[in-house]
C-alpha cells in the first residue's frame, strides 16, 4: 500500500488546483456576504467544470462519467474543499445510490445527472430522526401499484438546485435481534420523487452560520403519490443503498476538510515566517512554532487515515470503522487547525479581508452532518467490541 500519486492523479490534482484558484476564489466574498451563489457563477462554474472532466468524475466512464477511484477522488476533493463549500459542491457529483437506478430510471435519472441535466439531492434526516435513522416517521405506504408518502424531512441540502430527491422512507417494520434489547425496527425504502409531483412541497430550511450560500430545506409530503417504478432498489431493502453511499460521503467530507487544513496551515506559515513582533518573525517564538507542528501532525495523520481508507474502498476492503475514522480525524482536525490559524493570525484571522474566518465557521458543521462525530466514536468502538461479544 502506498499514496504515490500516478501521472493521472497529478494531473486531476493540478487541473482541480487552477480552478480552484482561477474559477472559485474569486467569488468567495461574494458569495459570504450574499449568502446566495448568483445564477450566472454557478451557471460559470457548472459549464466549466464540465469541460474540465471534473464534474460526475466519480461515475464510471461507461456511464458517461469521469472514472476515477476513490484514491483520486479523495485527492480531487482535498483540492475542491480548498474553497467556499458553496462554490465547489457546484462541480457537482452524482449521488453514487443512483448506480441503483434500472431499466427506464437509468434513462430518467441516472444518466441526466452524469451529463449535467439533472440534479439529485438525499432526503434521510427529520427534525426527530437525526443520528437516529432508524426512528424516522416519513412513511410511504402501499396502495395498488403506487405508493402514498407522508411525513416531513429537514436539513435537505440544495434542494432548490434538485430536480428530483431521493427519499428515504419506512415502509414497516422488522423486530430487532433479541440482545439488542431494543423494540421493533422500521423497514426503509427508497424512492425517486421528482420535484413539483402534487403533495411534494420545497420549503427554505433554517439560517446556518456555516457554509453560506449552501442552503438547506425543509422538505413536505402530503398524501405525495409516486409508482412502484419509482423505488429506488428493492422495497424495504433502503438501507442497502444507503450504506453504500454514507461510507462514500464521509470519505468525501474528510477529503474536503484536508483541503482546508491545507489553505489554513499554508495561510498561517506565511504569516508566521513574515509577521514580525518584538524585532523578528513570529515564527521564531515557540508559541507560534510549536502551534504550526501540532497542526502539521494532526494534518498528515487525517490525510493518512483517510488516503487509506479511499485505498481500501479501492479494494472493496473498506469497514464502516475505516470511514469513520478517517472523516472523525479529518472533521477534528479541521476545527483544531481553523482555530490555531486565527490565534496565530490574531486580530486579522477574523477579518473577512482573510479566508480563515469563512474555514472557522465552516469548520464546525463538520462535526456534525454526515455523522455526529459522536456517531463515529459508536461505529469504531462498536467495531472493537462486536467480535468479542461486547
Amino acid at each position: 500500500m502506498h499514496f504515490a500519486q500516478t501521472d493521472e492523479q497529478k494531473m486531476v490534482i493540478e487541473t482541480a488546483r487552477r480552478f480552484v484558484e482561477e474559477t472559485l476564489y474569486p467569488h468567495e466574498r461574494t458569495v459570504e456576504e450574499r449568502d446566495d451563489v448568483p445564477a450566472e457563477v454557478a451557471d460559470e462554474i457548472k459549464r466549466r467544470s464540465i469541460e474540465l472532466g471534473l464534474y460526475a468524475a466519480a461515475m464510471p466512464v461507461e456511464l458517461g462519467g469521469g472514472g476515477l477511484d476513490t484514491l483520486s477522488m479523495s485527492m480531487l476533493d482535498r483540492e475542491l474543499g480548498r474553497a467556499s463549500y458553496a462554490l465547489h459542491y457546484l462541480v457537482y457529483r452524482p449521488s453514487n445510490i443512483l448506480q441503483a437506478c434500472v431499466g427506464e430510471q437509468r434513462e430518467k435519472y441516472l444518466l441526466p445527472c452524469i451529463r449535467g441535466e439533472k440534479v439529485d439531492c438525499l432526503a434521510m434526516t427529520e427534525p426527530g430522526a437525526g443520528s437516529d435513522v432508524r426512528g424516522m416517521k416519513c412513511k410511504a405506504e402501499r396502495d395498488g401499484d403506487d405508493w402514498v408518502i407522508n411525513g416531513t424531512k429537514h436539513f435537505i441540502s440544495h434542494a432548490d438546485w434538485a430536480d428530483f430527491v431521493i427519499l428515504m422512507a419506512a415502509t414497516g417494520e422488522e423486530e430487532a435481534p433479541p440482545q439488542s434489547g431494543r423494540g421493533p425496527r422500521k423497514k426503509i425504502t427508497t424512492f425517486l420523487v421528482d420535484k413539483g409531483t402534487p403533495g411534494f412541497t420545497v420549503r427554505p430550511g433554517y439560517k446556518n452560520v456555516s457554509m453560506r450560500g449552501y442552503h438547506n430545506f425543509i422538505l413536505e409530503f402530503d398524501d405525495c403519490r409516486v409508482p412502484t417504478s419509482q423505488v429506488l432498489g428493492e422495497i424495504d431493502k433502503g438501507f442497502d443503498v444507503a450504506n453504500d453511499w454514507l461510507g462514500a460521503t464521509r470519505l468525501q467530507v474528510a477529503a474536503t476538510c484536508l483541503g482546508r487544513c491545507d489553505r489554513a496551515l499554508e495561510l498561517s506559515t506565511r504569516w508566521a515566517a513574515e509577521r514580525k513582533q518584538f524585532g523578528q518573525q513570529i515564527g521564531k517564538f515557540q508559541g507560534v512554532s510549536f502551534k504550526l507542528a501540532d497542526m502539521a501532525l494532526k494534518l498528515k495523520a487525517a490525510e493518512l487515515l483517510t488516503y487509506e481508507a479511499a485505498w481500501k474502498h479501492d479494494q472493496g476492503a473498506m469497514t464502516d470503522s475505516d470511514a469513520a475514522m478517517a472523516k472523525l480525524a479529518a472533521t477534528e482536525a479541521l476545527g483544531f487547525i481553523a482555530d490555531e490559524a486565527i490565534q496565530i493570525h490574531g486580530g486579522m484571522g477574523l477579518m473577512n479581508d482573510l479566508p480563515l474566518e469563512m474555514i472557522w465557521r465552516d469548520a464546525r458543521l463538520e462535526r456534525i452532518w454526515e455523522g455526529t462525530s459522536e456517531i463515529q466514536r459508536h461505529i469504531i468502538s462498536r467495531g472493537l467490541l462486536r467480535p468479542l461479544g461486547g
